[in-house]
């Protein structure tokens, strides 16, 4: 047998020469226990190749389909409904839970649909020096904050929408925006 001869005079040769060697014994034995020469060992080999190819487009075309099954996650805009000026846990349900959630830690239905996460609004007095900051968080309800949280793409202006809530009355803006404050900062972390 040819192939053992090939193995047993490399050892004293470098290991590049070795595994080459190597491999070309293993061919020849392979080819003379399966009975392969020249052309049925070429037509084998495309053959192995063709399969490995049909198994990489296979496996690319399911992994696309599992991709385009899930949908993708936007916000839908929808016409707000008016709720009590006077309850500002009604309000923080009715126009803030869907992005910020219920506990007002960011976790809402809407959260992983936005590019930015909305605040934790459990932290505000925590982040400002243990003083819950009223007056930036009734700025940003407002839309009068130099902070671009509200009011971008993904999140309204309240104070617009509670203007035309109210058909213009002021009083009832600022009512809406101080207890939707006063509830805010009722989350906030101990």
């Amino acid at each position: 047998m040819e192939y053992l001869g090939a193995i047993a005079g490399d050892e004293a040769e470098g290991s590049n020469v070795v595994g080459f060697r190597f491999l070309s014994a293993l061919r020849i034995f392979r080819e003379e226990s399966l009975g392969l020469k020249g052309e049925n060992a070429m037509s084998i080999k495309k053959l192995i190749l063709m399969f490995t190819v049909l198994i990489v487009c296979a496996c690319t075309v399911a992994a696309q389909d599992q991709t385009q099954g899930q949908p993708e996650k936007a916000i839908k805009h929808v016409p707000v409904k008016s709720v009590s000026p006077v309850s500002g846990k009604e309000m923080y349900t009715a126009y803030c839970a869907v992005c910020h959630g219920t506990d007002g830690k960011g976790g809402g239905p809407a959260a992983t649909a936005l590019k930015v996460p909305p605040t934790d609004l459990t932290l505000l007095s925590k982040n400002n020096g243990g003083k819950y900051p009223a007056l930036k968080v009734a700025a940003s309800i407002r839309g009068e904050s130099a902070f671009p949280a509200h009011g971008s793409k993904e999140m309204p202006v309240w104070g617009a929408l509670f203007w035309s809530m109210s058909s213009g009355h002021e009083g009832e803006v600022q009512q809406r925006v101080a207890n939707l404050s006063h509830y805010i900062e009722s989350l906030q972390a101990k």
